[in-house]
């Protein structure tokens, strides 16, 4: 990272812009190429967001919209297949490398900027997320817009002071929109303005008189939205934290969490994080922009390993750190002169991102190494669908038309609304209904489209694995034609759905308590 002793501010900022923009661009070009190369299927959480983007609303089940805004977005431009779906993606992710740019440029300088960017960039998680359609692209995208806004508001003129916290709260509404870990932010500037007198400074009542306003225009529709819908959104994840789980305290739990970070965040950078986190704080070495970005990195980790502790946590729940955690690892190598380690740490996540890049454009390569259990979900989709359909419509050939196609599972449920698109909703064609296991519905397809007495005259039922199989049959007066149909996955796994008909749906009560319906008795065959 070093320059030409002579070389000016101005030129050195030049080529570092330069260079992010080059790499930020290739890397989102192959990414582009590789989604429209790859033979892997939608992840059924994909297929459930192409459904809801189906009808545009502001609010859904398990998710707020910004997700199905997207993929409607696209769709509209270039169709429904795999590729258009997950477009938005790597877009987003590029464009968020390049914010994260300009905040390590604001406060550290063009080479911890450029740095920045890569990291976040070649992240393991960022890759991954960049090859599919979810939550975190539009999070981490509003949310490194919220954290710029923040950085200039400290010294912009007056006037550029009351443009920026309004775009900051806009900004925020914006994240929260996206997915509700963006209260991780709103908690980091009010964290940052408690500790830290440069934060306070940056605040007076007319600039949180804005961003408050700008925050909850944007906001206000996701909020009618829950308020009209049994804030279900916001059940749906206070219910993910689990926090009613039998066993507390879970050290094992904790390991894992703490350690999946190495590999979500990448070993280097996620090593420097806590160790300068720690290692400075305790020599009370923390520059100010340091204690910044800290205020947003450390909250989400914090929070998120305590819910393992004490439940159970994913390794993508704390993705709100990414955006000031990939700033504060670039701008401590930087000043800390390490080249070497950075230099290192960016190799390994650039060989990580070229296989995974490697293993979509063609899956047998996972299976060559052992690792195709990770890629088992966005396979075998479309088949598993064509034999649902099959039996359909040998059914309604054989015996007359039927009342529903009913599934067990909301896995099989979206897949079959994406890649049967072309069949269900056409005339003729049975609607897709969902059997709702429990006494409440815990989905969006239980919600809007749960199997009752009229679509159950005659179903036909699709189960998962065979996983609810009694359980149904007990919910029916009769049921008969049971076919076992099998899709193979890869050389050593398989997906299993069983297809039969039930007639006269009359279902059990469920326990008042625990909302299972009565132990079966029997199991599947």
């Amino acid at each position: 990272m070093q320059t030409a002793i002579n070389a000016s501010p101005s030129s050195i900022e030049s080529r570092a812009w330069r260079l992010t923009l080059l790499m930020v661009g290739a890397l989102t070009a192959i990414r582009l190429m590789a989604l429209f190369a790859t033979p892997l299927e939608l992840y059924p959480d994909e297929a459930q967001y192409w459904l809801w983007s189906r009808e545009l609303a502001f609010g859904y089940f398990s998710k707020p919209p910004m997700i199905a805004w997207l993929i409607w977005l696209t769709t509209q431009i270039g169709g429904d297949a795999e590729g258009w779906v997950r477009l938005s993606a790597p877009f987003l992710h590029g464009a968020t490398a390049l914010v994260i740019h300009r905040i390590g440029l604001r406060l550290y300088g063009a080479w911890a900027g450029l740095a920045a960017a890569a990291i976040y960039s070649l992240m393991p998680g960022v890759v991954l997320s960049s090859g599919l359609i979810a939550t975190d692209a539009p999070l981490l995208f509003f949310l490194s817009l919220t954290i710029w806004a923040y950085v200039r508001l400290s010294d912009a003129k007056a006037g550029r002071r009351y443009a920026l916290a309004a775009g900051m709260g806009a900004a925020l509404g914006m994240a929260f929109l996206s997915k509700y870990a963006a209260v991780y932010a709103l908690g980091g500037l009010a964290l940052h303005f408690a500790i830290s007198p440069e934060g306070r400074r940056r605040w007076s009542p007319a600039i949180a008189g804005l961003f408050l306003v700008a925050f909850a225009l944007v906001l206000a529709p996701n909020l009618a939205w829950n308020a009209a819908n049994q804030f279900s959104t916001v059940k749906h994840t206070a219910a993910n934290a689990n926090w009613n789980a039998q066993q507390l305290f879970n050290f094992r739990e904790l390991i894992e969490f703490v350690g999946s970070q190495f590999g979500v965040f990448g070993p280097v950078p996620f090593a420097v994080l806590i160790g300068g986190a720690i290692g400075l704080g305790v020599k009370k070495k923390l520059q100010s922009p340091d204690l910044l970005l800290l205020c947003f990195a450390l909250p989400p980790l914090i929070v998120v390993a305590g819910e393992a502790f004490v439940s159970r946590a994913n390794a993508n729940w704390a993705g709100a750190a990414f955006v000031a955690g990939s700033v504060l690892a670039a701008g401590w190598l930087v000043r800390w002169n390490a080249r070497r380690w950075l230099i290192g740490g960016l190799a390994l996540q650039a060989l990580f991102a070229t296989f995974f890049v490697v293993c979509m454009v063609n899956p047998k390569v996972a299976d060559a190494t052992g690792l195709s259990n990770g890629f088992k979900r966005v396979r075998g989709w479309d088949q598993t669908i064509e034999a649902v359909i099959a039996r359909v419509r040998e059914e309604q050939a054989l015996r007359g038309p039927l009342s529903a196609v009913a599934m067990d599972d909301r896995f099989v449920y979206n897949a079959a609304a994406y890649y049967g698109r072309d069949y269900f909703g056409q005339p003729g064609a049975p609607p897709l209904r969902m059997w709702v296991h429990e006494a409440y519905a815990q989905n969006q397809a239980e919600t809007e489209t749960p199997l009752d007495a009229d679509y159950g005259r005659r179903a036909l039922i699709v189960s998962l694995e065979g996983g609810y199989r009694p359980e149904i049959e007990q919910d029916f007066k009769a049921v008969s034609g049971l076919q076992i149909a099998r899709v193979r996955l890869d050389k050593t796994r398989s997906r299993r759905v069983d297809l039969f008909i039930a007639e006269g749906f009359a279902p059990l009560p469920r326990d008042p308590i625990t909302g299972l319906p009565p132990k079966p008795k029997t199991r599947p065959r």
